[in-house]
């Protein structure tokens, strides 16, 4: 079991760079899900589109963020070689969560366990913002607001839109129970 965050090559500098929502994002999605799929087999539970790219109207980062729920993340055995092999590379190795991504870095795949408390929250996130007006502007406008700095770290950008998200989250959760949303 991983104890802590691990970067593999360390802190990046990337330049932030939002753009309009694309409607091929969900294209760009389908095949990376196949991809996945047919390096994984069974092993992949679940493939779902998460992060801004897979909500429509929503201005982001022109990088597929895909959530693969897999039996148990401490079993890197059963697809770390097979993702590799399918041509991602692992850059996070954290506790509940890995995240490989393509070389081009335009595409992030995050495994999880099924049913685990790091799954939740993405797909609730998401399916939130499909259906929330209000605070997908918002979310767009900090994430704008946010891409005009310069960033050392991308952690650093992530970690700086975390106080609205988790406003976001809350409401979202209250959602979630009203209409007995599940992932």
């Amino acid at each position: 079991m991983t104890e802590r965050t691990e970067l593999i090559g360390g802190i990046e500098k990337r330049e932030i760079r939002i753009v309009d929502y694309d409607p091929t994002w969900a294209a760009r999605f389908a095949v990376e899900r196949d991809r996945i799929a047919n390096a994984l087999g069974a092993v992949a539970r679940r493939v779902d589109h998460i992060g801004s790219t897979s909500v429509p109207g929503l201005a982001a980062k022109p990088i597929i963020d895909i959530q693969v729920s897999v039996p148990d993340i401490d079993d890197e055995d059963a697809y770390l070689e097979l993702l590799s092999a399918a041509g991602y590379q692992l850059r996070v190795r954290e506790p509940a969560h890995r995240m490989m991504r393509t070389p081009e870095r335009d595409v992030h795949v995050h495994l999880c366990t099924i049913g685990s408390a790091w799954e939740r929250p993405q797909l609730l996130f998401r399916d939130w913002l499909r259906h929330d007006d209000a605070d997908r502007a918002a979310y767009e406008q900090l994430k704008r607001q946010l891409a005009q700095q310069d960033w050392d770290d991308m952690n650093a950008y992530a970690d700086a839109k975390g106080p609205l998200i988790a406003e976001v989250g809350a409401r979202a959760q209250v959602w979630a129970e009203a209409t007995g949303w599940t992932p």
